[in-house]
């Protein structure tokens, strides 16, 4: 490799370096996210440039089909799916892991076999990246209830995993250097064929990815797309090792370590351990719980798009709590409006982003981001807590767990201990929701039923203009 490609994945990776200390706030995301797309494109061109490409006629190919698919999914893909759509990215990197490293093992494994280094970091690629690819298919297919929510769990289900590493390890020795250790025994079995063990290799590892993701409920998918983003990131960083390229080294090390940074803030953001997300089967039994919640609840009291909107009208102070259900709806631009119709009455309008809060890491932030709203109106949660004691009205839009005082009060809850937005010590909460159907988690919320809390049903949308439409008569 010359000097000069060196050099040029150096300036990539100060590119991603950079764009990712400016993703880290929302004031300079997009520069962020512009200038790690410029760093990609010139380890990508170098790459092109350097290496000894026999033809480029499929690398067009590739080109044109995966900057067309992109661009339309770009382009169509709505805010409500794009968790979904970040799962399935995830996915793609692991599966791309795989197949680069499965390419480079065959290619060696024709020309005399590859040093042990460079074996190791093959089948720790074809490992990590199908893991990463077929979990990430089940975390898209929780998330568009495609696979059911509740954790999935069946008898022994830790010992058999347990084997199914095993087996797995198994294989990669023997891929490794056959014949020998722990997986002499398998040398027989596959006749020295390359192909077959390292198709059984990718095959287990699939199955390894479905088997882990299955029991985990969808109330914790925002955590397991940052874990699984993660785990791409790694993938790729030691298939940079396989084919020796360092700007594939640097930009993986990058995404698995952010990755993991991030997974563990959101496991402090629910007081939770990763040990437990992973292992817990949370929501498993999300189904009893929402219905005994549901009969111990009480009563509720509902109120009219007209009351809300005279309440909200001539308050010194509102904080709007967005959830999942806004993106549902669509209706970030709406409560733009509104939250406008209000600050020109002189009230002070504030956002509470909770760290977990709709499906994906910094869902809130995106939807709101796209109507253009201030960034310094987003207040996190640490910050935000503080507030409600003094706040006239809490307009919780969607939200549902993050909102839910049984994190605080009831220690036999599944979220006990959880941190959430305070919004129940506000003087007037409304709550935006189709119905008293539970969240994501599957247990009822005690919000619902506190005598200063008022339910308007219907679609957030919809909820929101009528209410924009009484604030300017009001």
């Amino acid at each position: 490799m010359t000097a000069l490609a060196e050099l040029a994945y150096l300036l990539a990776a100060v590119c991603f370096i950079f764009g990712l200390m400016w993703l880290a706030s929302p004031a300079t995301a997009r520069k962020g996210n512009a200038l790690a797309s410029v760093g990609m494109l010139i380890a990508i061109v170098v790459t092109l440039l350097d290496r000894s490409i026999l033809g480029y006629e499929g690398i067009l190919i590739g080109l044109v089909i995966g900057a067309g698919a992109g661009a339309i999914l770009a382009r169509t893909i709505r805010m409500t799916a794009m968790p979904q759509m970040v799962a399935l990215l995830n996915g793609f990197g692991g599966g791309a892991s795989v197949l680069v490293a499965s390419a480079e093992y065959l290619r060696l494994s024709a020309t005399g076999g590859a040093a042990l280094d460079v074996g190791i970091s093959i089948q720790f690629s074809v490992l990590v990246g199908a893991v990463t690819f077929s979990g990430s298919l089940i975390a898209f297919g929780k998330l568009q209830e495609l696979v059911t929510g509740q954790a999935v769990t069946y008898p022994l289900q830790k010992p058999l995993n347990a084997v199914l590493l095993l087996a797995i390890l198994a294989v990669a020795a023997y891929l490794v250097v056959p014949g020998s250790g722990l997986a002499a025994p398998l040398a027989d079995l596959f006749g020295g064929d390359a192909a077959v063990p390292l198709l059984v290799l990718i095959g287990l590892s699939l199955v390894l990815g479905v088997l882990s993701v299955l029991p985990i409920g969808g109330a914790d998918m925002p955590v397991v797309i940052s874990l699984l983003n993660s785990y791409s990131g790694i993938a790729a960083a030691s298939t940079g090792f396989v084919i020796d390229n360092n700007g594939l080294i640097i930009s993986g090390a990058l995404v698995g370590a952010s990755g993991i940074i991030l997974t563990k803030i959101m496991c402090n953001a629910m007081n939770r351990s990763l040990g437990n997300v992973l292992f817990g089967a949370f929501g498993a039994g999300a189904a009893d719980a929402a219905a005994g919640g549901a009969a111990a609840g009480g009563t509720y009291r509902q109120v009219t798009a007209e009351d809300a909107a005279i309440m909200m009208a001539y308050a010194r102070s509102v904080v709007v709590v967005p959830g999942y259900g806004l993106a549902v709806s669509q209706a970030q631009h709406a409560v733009r409006e509104l939250a406008t119709l209000l600050e020109a009455r002189d009230v002070d309008v504030k956002y509470a982003i909770h760290p977990v809060a709709g499906r994906m890491p910094g869902h809130m932030n995106v939807l709101l981001a796209e109507a253009d709203v201030p960034y310094d109106q987003l207040w996190e949660m640490e910050r935000v807590n503080p507030e409600f004691d003094r706040t006239d009205v809490a307009l919780v839009i969607g939200a549902n767990d993050v909102v839910n005082p049984a994190a605080r009060n009831n220690t036999s809850s599944p979220i006990y201990g959880m941190p959430i937005l305070d919004v129940d010590r506000a003087n007037q909460v409304i709550v935006m929701k189709r119905s008293m159907n539970p969240g994501f988690a599957g247990i009822d919320n005690e919000l619902f039923y506190a005598s200063n809390t008022a339910m308007l049903f219907g679609d957030a949308k919809a909820s929101l203009t009528k209410l924009a439409a009484e604030v300017k008569e009001a």
